[in-house]
Order: structure tokens, then sequence, then C-alpha cells
């Protein structure tokens, strides 16, 4: 029996904690704020409940597999978990509103045939058959199988089988996500609904390679999911699931450093000077504050991924409403932005190498996600609504007055009179994830991705320091509630089998 010191209580850090418990390891997690769960967070005031992460969970499985390994309920005898429909709405620039069925191949087709005229479903069905090859060949690389040490591989290869197109009397094949859009979907209109699963992750559609086609496969294969009384229900369970399964936690209580003995980590050193032995140390921390915890750069070398760099982060409006949520919305409205290209070039410049200033202020109508659960669980009464906007915004943004009220404006386009039933709302801002995180300027990873040439990969589980291992959304296999839980199960395997962990069968 090993003693493992886990640093911080993410949903990474917690999946691993369970399984590493029910293996029969002593772990104890050393957490600086005073709760569980990380960005996976929640703000209550006057009888409403808002997630402060993520909204949605998609490829629930990742946590059904978590509790069958850890327990004997599973996860719907401890979370209830119900499958949203229709997936998502979208109301385009032009005014035109498309409802995606969940999970529904036949739907999706019939749906965006019915907005966006004959042949449309069929082009976007026929993306998702090539969506699904991309998916096919690098999801055990990237989502199952500790990084290899070969990366370079997942880096040059693009998995994507994108049609050949005849341009300017030559032959060529998309090589971003914007360009299968315009190559391949034959409608701007569509090209937007593709572009925006990019932009969700804080990713350049323009840049992106075309394996970012596997994040709307990846909806569209698993539905989007939804816990009822809010997502930090999930956190719960998971949190609830490692003290059945005996693991410490120590909380309020922050890691000053990781201690090293003999080229291995030893324990953690914590900020009141006492020192906790172990014979392996998790980090569950963003890429900033395990340089500080570390005497060395721990992630770096010449044969490894460095992390990812300059990704966005979000600006989150909570919304109290008084008068209760009609029963026939949508669960997810995303309002596209009314200039696609200017809200790119703000939030990733315009020479597409760098994100706008932190200062600057947010387009006149950017893309804003609705969220709208209609769960009784998140407000005090039934003649109350409780709404969350989210939108992608570059890491580090101080948002004025002004940029509050244009969310609101473009969200009204989802809320028809919004304002006259806004009772209050409380804004989220990027310093508020940093503060939360430790990420900086607030940045929110994304999924790890094949091809460009390895920018869009994240730092192995395993580091430079034997006996040290990272988990949840800034190592491999990337940012999200199914990344974080499967980089706990990652971790896991490499502690218990050894180096020569293949991964999940």
């Amino acid at each position: 029996m090993a003693r493992i010191a886990v640093i911080g209580a993410g949903m990474g850090a917690l999946a691993a904690a369970a399984r590493l418990a029910v293996a029969g390891h002593r772990v104890a997690v050393y957490e600086r704020a005073a709760t569980y769960g990380g960005a996976v967070g929640v703000v209550e005031r006057d009888g409403f409940v808002f997630d402060t992460g993520p909204g949605m969970l998609p490829v629930p499985a990742v946590y059904r597999d978590l509790f069958v390994k850890t327990g004997k309920e599973p996860l719907e005898q401890c979370v209830d978990l119900v499958q949203v429909d229709p997936a998502s709405h979208h109301v385009l620039a032009d005014g035109t509103q498309i409802s995606l069925p969940n999970a529904s191949r036949a739907g999706v087709v019939s749906a965006l045939d019915a907005a966006l005229g004959a042949g449309a479903g069929e082009r976007w069905g026929d993306f998702l058959v090539r969506a699904r090859e991309a998916w096919d060949r690098t999801r055990r690389p990237l989502l199952e199988e500790p990084l290899w040490p070969n990366w370079q591989v997942l880096a040059e290869r693009e998995p994507y089988p994108a049609v050949r197109q005849r341009r300017l009397l030559r032959t060529r094949a998309a090589a971003t996500l914007a360009e299968v859009g315009a190559w391949e979907l034959g409608d701007p209109r569509l090209a937007v609904l593709l572009e925006s699963h990019a932009l969700a992750h804080g990713l350049d559609p323009r840049v992106a390679p075309p394996a970012a086609a596997v994040l709307p496969y990846m909806e569209h294969a698993f539905g989007t999911w939804y816990v009822r009384g809010g997502m930090r229900e999930l956190a719960r369970a998971v949190y609830e699931r490692c003290l059945t399964r005996k693991v410490e936690f120590h909380f309020d209580t922050a890691v000053r450093r990781i201690v090293e003995k003999d080229g291995r980590a030893a324990g953690v050193e914590l900020a009141d000077g006492t020192v906790a032995d172990a014979d392996f140390v998790v980090a569950g921390v963003a890429p900033a504050v395990l340089d500080r915890l570390s005497s060395h750069a721990v992630l770096r070398g010449d044969a490894e991924v460095p992390p990812q760099q300059g990704l966005p982060s979000r600006l989150t409006v909570h919304l109290a409403l008084r008068g209760g949520r009609p029963g026939e919305v949508a669960h997810r409205t995303v309002v596209h932005a009314a200039d696609r290209e200017a809200e790119l070039n703000w939030l990733f410049g315009e020479r597409r190498g760098g994100p706008a200033s932190p200062g600057a202020a947010l387009p006149a109508s950017p893309t804003v996600t609705v969220l709208r659960p209609g769960d009784p669980a998140l407000v005090p009464d039934d003649d109350h609504e409780a709404v969350t906007l989210a939108v992608t915004v570059p890491s580090g943004l101080e948002p004025a007055e002004k940029d509050v009220q244009r969310i609101l404006t473009t969200a009204e386009r989802a809320v028809p009179g919004l304002r006259d039933r806004l009772l209050w709302h409380e804004v989220r801002t990027p310093a508020d994830i940093a503060r939360a995180t430790g990420a900086d300027g607030g940045a929110v990873p994304a999924p790890a991705l094949a091809a460009a040439g390895g920018r869009l990969l994240h730092p192995s589980n395993s580091t430079r320091v034997t006996g040290l291992f990272t988990v949840g959304g800034w190592a491999h296999p990337g940012g999200g509630l199914p990344h974080a839980g499967m980089s706990g199960a990652l971790v896991a395997g490499l502690i218990v089998e050894g180096p020569d962990f293949q991964g999940s069968q």
C-alpha cells in the first residue's frame, strides 16, 4: 500500500483519488480552497443556484466507468442524469433558427433540411461520417492511453479524411476546420454551426486542424446530458465516492512545494511548514502553479509536449429572473455573433497569432450560449427562472458594464423580455476563474487534438520527476469534464500498474 498525496480537488484529481483508493492505496487530498470540484463550482443567492463551470455533460460513460470501478452504486444511483432534448437550439445571425435533436442522425438531418433547405442535412451527415473516421483513429491514443513517447506521430498525421477540392488548377484538402466548413458543407450557416464547436472550446476554427471535427462528433454520438440539481451534483457524487473509499481531504490547506528526494517525489510541504510524506504525488493544478511548487520545470524538455499557451477564458453572467421558464424552450441555445470574423479577430487576433488586448471591449453582438435548465432545484419557486449566459473571451479580460449589457442584449434574442424580468445578475470573470483554478488569466484548457504540429496536445501525465504525475484539464488528454475523468483513469493506471500501463481495455 503506497501513500499518495494529491494536490487539488478538481474533477480529474477526485477521479484519480477514488481509483487509487479502491486499489488499496492511502490517498490524501490537499486543496487550498474550502471545497472540492475545482472549476465545477456553484453560486447560491436568494434561493437561486447556478453552476460556475460546465453546464452540460458530454460522454457520461467516463463517469459511469468511474463509478462501476470504484463501488457498488452506479452513477445513475448517485445522481439524476437526464438526456437533454433538443441537444441545442441555434439562432443564427440572419435570424434562422435550428433545433438539433439529441443523438439522432435522422432527426438532425431532418431538422437541417427544414431550416436550411433540402440537402443541408445530408451534407452534415456526410461530414459526421468523416468525423467518425477521425474519432476512430484518435480515440485510443488521445483519450484512453498515456501520451505516446513518440507523440510527434500524433502531431504530424491529420486523421480527418477531408474531401479533396480543386482550387486554382490544384487539388488539395482542407487544412483547417474553417476550410472543412467552407469547402465541404456548402452553406455558410452550416459552417457557422461547425465553427461554434471550436469556439466553445476556446479554439480558433481558422487555425484549428480538421481533427477538431471530433468535437461535434462526440456530442452527436454520445449525446448531451444534464445532472438535475446542477452539474455541481456530479462533483458532489464523485467527492462522496472518494469519502466512501476512505480518501482523506484537507481543505483550506495550500501546498507550498513538492518535496523531492534522490530524484523522485517524496511528499508535499504545506503552507504551515508541515511535510506530508508520500510515495507518489499527483498534481491536479495548472502549469503555472506546478512551476511554483516544483524546484525545476517538470513538464518541459526537448522531447515533451509543452503546456498549451494563449487559450481564452470565459465570461459568465448568472441571471435571476421573475416569471417561470416556458416549457417549450431549449435547455441550451447558442445565439451566434452578428459578425463571426470580427469576433474571431477580437478573440484570437487579426493575424491569427495572438488574442486581443485584455482591455478590449466585447464585439457588439458576441456569440452567447444561453442555458435554461428548467430545474426546480435551481430556483426558489415555479415563478422564477435561473439562466446562465456564457461567452468565450480573451484570458485576462476585465469586463466593463457595457460588455455585460451587450451580452444581455444578445441574449434577448433567445430570452425575449429578459430585461423586464431581471431581478439581479452576477458576473463571473476570467479573474474569478484564475482565483479558483490558478490558471494564468483564467484560461480554460481545450481537449487534446491530433495534428497541428502538436500544439493542441497536452503534457504527459508522467513528468520528468519519478513518482510525480499530473492530472486534470492541463494534462493529457486535456480540458472538459469527460477528459478530466479520463486523466484520472490514466494516472491511476500509471501508478497501480507502473510505466508499462497501456491504457484502458
